[in-house]
This record gives structure tokens, C-alpha cells and sequence, in this order.
């Protein structure tokens, strides 16, 4: 029985001609079709986001061999039309974070990116074995929010999602992968019990159950630096750059929070 770190796979849109918005963390459904019989050839066990937290929460309970987390941020289409058959075919569980405000239908606000799934293909995906996890309303930065404007996009997100599948969430995932003490805060008062960040690394337990990190797969993501990502080998080098410019990001995104907090304290 594994009690290690596990592989948390971070993916976004499936689909044959992505746009120019989803393309860089789109797959093509071939290339998740292999990616997904190479799961299989390494006798992994995906889970879902709650059965992981359930473990770590439980002294001395260990997970199955080889453990795996199969993720989907914003709620694509493709993951119904192209994902769904691939991942019903090998019996693997999931999770679909969706920002309610972005699926089509009553709750649509108009912000998505791309064509999204409707909520007929959001419960046929729960019924499938997927769970359906929180992202937002809107899918904004939330730590750049005011305490009110949090709330909001957390339970909003949070009561749609409950009224739509019957079942209260207990999984969320940052969008941009972005946090701070005060939205963890957040988001545990909501009801959420467990949330995934991005940072590509493994995600282990001593992250605690509000900082899990994940690994990106992209459409440039060949087989081997698949088979690196689920081993846990070469995760670092894969994804050095990309830590250079989140943390130069950071400091960005903090400037404008600073600036935002003095034009707040003059009015």
C-alpha cells in the first residue's frame, strides 16, 4: 500500500481544434486516450480529490498502489465528449472542478473562455464517477478580492453546485491556482473540505488539505514527460520556468493588491 507522495494531474480542455485561449493547457483526445492506457499499462489507481483527503485524514490508512488523481479545471465541453468514453472504458475515478458562471445554461454569466458543459453533462459526468468540485463563480483571482466579493464567488459556486447535482461539494481548486491564508480560511468556512492549488509538485500530506499541489499537463506534454509526471521523476526540471514566472507573477499581483488596499484606505 502506497503512503508516499501522489501524482494530482491538472487538466483543462480536451479537444480536437482548441481555441487560442485554451490552447496551451488543452489535450488532444488521442493524446489523452495514451495518456490514459499509459495510467493503465502502470497499474494506477486514480481517485477522486475526496477519497485522497479521506485517506490523509485517517491515522494509519493507507492508500491503494501506485495512486493517481485524474482533475479537470473550468468545466470544457471536451471533457464529456472526449474524456467520458476514455475514462468510463478503463472504470478511473475523477474530479471536475467547474466555475458555476461559466457552464451553459440558467447561471451562465457569459465569461467562459470556450464552449462549456451544460448541467445535463455535468450529471451524467457525476454519474459516471466523477466528482464535482467547486472553482469559483466567475473564476477570478481570489485572493485579489475584498472579503465580500470572496464570499460571493465561494458560495455562490458552492449553492449552485449543491442545487444542480443534489450533493453539497467538499472538493474546490484555486483558479489560477492562486490562494492565501485568508481565502483557505475562506473556503473551509464555506463547507469545502479539501482544496487543490497547482505548484507542480507532488502532493503530499504535510501540504495540508488546502494547499495540495498538482501537475500541469499541456498539449505540448509528450509521453515521456507524462510517464515523469506520474513517477514523480524529473518533475522539478520539467517545470523550472514556469517557477520563474509564477514567482515573478507574484510580486506583480502583490503590487496591485498593495495599490488597491491604499486607493481603498483614501476613499
Amino acid at each position: 500500500m502506497s503512503t508516499g507522495p501522489v501524482p494530482i494531474l491538472m487538466y483543462h480542455s480536451v479537444a480536437r481544434v482548441p481555441n487560442a485561449a485554451t490552447r496551451e493547457l488543452s489535450v488532444s483526445p488521442d493524446a489523452f486516450e495514451r495518456q490514459m492506457k499509459t495510467l493503465a499499462e502502470r497499474g494506477c489507481t486514480p481517485l477522486t480529490t475526496a477519497q485522497l483527503a479521506a485517506a490523509w485524514r485517517s491515522p494509519g490508512r493507507s492508500l491503494p498502489e501506485r495512486p493517481v488523481l485524474i482533475t479537470f479545471d473550468d468545466g470544457y465541453e471536451g471533457v464529456h465528449r472526449y474524456a467520458l468514453p476514455v475514462l468510463a472504458g478503463h472504470g478511473f475515478a475523477s474530479t471536475l472542478f467547474v466555475s458555476t458562471g461559466w457552464l451553459r445554461g440558467k447561471h451562465d454569466t457569459g465569461g467562459a473562455l470556450d464552449r462549456m458543459l451544460d448541467w445535463d453533462q455535468v450529471r451524467e459526468l457525476a454519474a459516471a464517477g466523477a466528482e464535482i468540485g467547486g472553482h469559483s463563480h466567475t473564476h477570478p483571482e481570489l485572493d485579489q478580492l475584498d472579503d465580500d466579493e470572496l464570499r460571493f464567488e465561494l458560495r455562490r459556486c458552492h449553492d449552485i453546485l449543491t442545487e444542480e447535482t443534489g450533493t453539497r461539494p467538499v472538493s474546490f481548486a484555486y483558479p489560477y491556482g492562486y490562494s492565501s491564508r485568508r481565502v483557505r480560511d475562506h473556503v473551509r468556512e464555506t463547507g469545502f473540505g479539501q482544496a487543490l492549488a497547482v505548484g507542480n509538485r507532488l502532493a503530499s500530506r504535510c501540504q495540508g488539505p488546502y494547499a495540495l499541489r498538482r501537475v500541469t499537463v499541456r498539449r505540448t506534454t509528450g509521453a515521456e514527460e507524462f510517464e515523469r509526471l506520474v513517477s514523480g521523476c524529473g518533475i522539478g526540471r520539467a517545470f523550472a520556468k514556469d517557477r520563474v514566472l509564477t514567482k515573478g507573477y507574484a510580486v506583480v499581483r502583490r503590487a496591485r493588491q498593495l495599490r488597491r488596499k491604499a486607493i481603498r484606505s483614501r476613499v
